[in-house]
C-alpha cells in the first residue's frame, strides 16, 4: 500500500499533536513540518525524524495532504494555494474568518475533487457518538463549555474559540437547521467576548441553549438532550454518557443508567478519518459545508452581541 504523504502547518501546541499522530501511523509519511518559529518547527522536525520548513509553500509538490493549525485569520490564505493544487485538507475550526472565505475554499475543494475536512474534534468524542443513534426526536439541548482563562487562541472570541463546538454538535443531533438565535455576552480579560449564551431555536421546533466561558474557574464540557421522557448527559472530559428515564412507581423519579463507552484518542480519530477519506475518496464526518454551517451560527451569535440584540434574530 502506497503511503500518504502529509505534511502539518502550524506545530504549536495544537499543531504539534497533529504531527505525533502521523509520525506513528501507519501508512502515513510525515514529509514535513512548517513553522514561522525555526526554533520551534526545528524542535518538532528532530523529534519526529522529519524535516521542517519555514513556509507553507515549501510543502507544495511533496504531499497529497495537509493538516493546517494556524491562527483563524490565516485559514484561507494558507489552505486555498493546496486546495488549488489539488491537496487534501484538514483545516482546524473555525473554519475560516468569514463565511466568504469558506465559500471559496469548498468550492475550490469541490472543482478540484480535494477531501476538504474541518478539525470539529467532538464529533469523535465517544459520548456524543454513544447518544446520537438513541434519539428519536430531540425537543431541547443544552451545552456548556467553560475553561479558566489562557493566553491561546485569544485571537478569537469565546464563541468562535470554544462555543464553535457545541454550535456543530447540537446543530447536528438536532437534525434540522437553526432559523433563529438569540444571544448576550460579554469582555472580561481580552477585548474579544469571553462569556457567552444563545439561545437557537431549529426550524422543526427543537431548541437549544448553548453557554461558554473561557475566564471560568473550573473545566467543565456537558451535553444534555432532552428526547421524549428521556434526558441524555454526556461528559466531553471524561467520555462517559449516561441517560435518565421515569420509573414505574407511583412516586415518579429519573433512574439513571450508563451508556457504554470505550475512551478514545479522539484527535487520532479524527485524523485517522481524513487519511481514510484520503485514501477513499470519501467525504469526512464534517466536511467544509458543516464547518461553514457552525461558523454561519457564530458569526450571527457574535454579531447578536455585538449590537447588543438581546431579542431573537433570525437566520438568513
Amino acid at each position: 500500500m502506497q503511503k500518504v504523504k502529509v505534511g502539518v502547518i502550524g506545530v504549536g501546541y495544537l499543531g504539534q499533536f497533529h504531527a505525533e499522530k502521523y509520525a506513528v501511523m501507519p501508512g502515513v509519511e510525515l514529509v514535513g513540518v512548517v513553522d514561522t518559529d525555526a526554533v520551534r518547527g526545528g524542535f518538532i522536525a528532530r523529534k519526529l525524524n522529519t524535516q521542517w520548513f519555514p513556509e507553507p509553500s515549501r510543502l507544495q509538490g511533496l504531499v497529497d495532504a495537509v493538516s493546517i493549525v494556524v491562527p483563524t485569520a490565516l485559514h484561507h490564505r494558507v489552505a486555498l494555494p493546496f486546495l488549488d493544487r489539488g491537496v487534501h485538507v484538514l483545516l482546524e475550526k473555525p473554519i475560516t474568518a468569514t463565511l466568504e472565505e469558506a465559500d471559496e475554499l469548498i468550492a475550490l475543494a469541490g472543482k478540484k475533487k480535494a477531501v476538504f475536512q474541518i478539525g470539529h474534534i467532538e464529533r469523535f468524542n465517544p459520548a456524543v457518538g454513544a447518544i446520537r443513534p438513541l434519539l428519536a426526536s430531540p425537543r431541547y439541548l443544552t451545552a456548556e463549555r467553560a475553561a479558566p482563562f489562557t493566553v491561546r487562541c485569544t485571537d478569537v472570541n469565546v464563541v468562535l474559540d470554544l462555543m464553535i463546538h457545541d454550535l456543530d454538535i447540537v446543530t447536528d443531533l438536532a437534525g434540522s437547521e437553526p432559523d433563529a438565535v438569540s444571544a448576550a455576552g460579554a469582555s472580561v480579560i481580552t477585548r474579544e467576548v469571553d462569556v457567552a449564551m444563545a439561545r437557537i431555536l431549529f426550524r422543526n421546533g427543537c431548541v437549544a441553549d448553548v453557554t461558554a466561558s473561557r475566564v471560568s474557574d473550573e473545566k467543565k464540557r456537558i451535553l444534555r438532550v432532552f428526547d421524549g421522557e428521556s434526558v441524555y448527559t454526556g461528559d466531553y472530559q471524561s467520555q462517559k454518557a449516561t441517560v435518565a428515564r421515569k420509573n414505574g412507581n407511583e412516586v415518579p423519579e429519573l433512574r439513571v443508567a450508563d451508556i457504554p463507552t470505550e475512551r478514545r484518542d479522539t484527535l487520532n480519530d479524527e485524523i485517522t478519518e481524513f487519511v481514510r477519506c484520503v485514501r477513499t475518496g470519501s467525504s469526512p464526518l464534517v466536511s467544509g459545508r458543516e464547518g461553514r454551517r457552525a461558523l454561519a451560527l457564530a458569526s450571527l451569535i457574535t454579531d447578536s452581541i455585538a449590537r447588543g440584540i438581546s431579542g431573537f434574530v433570525g437566520v438568513s
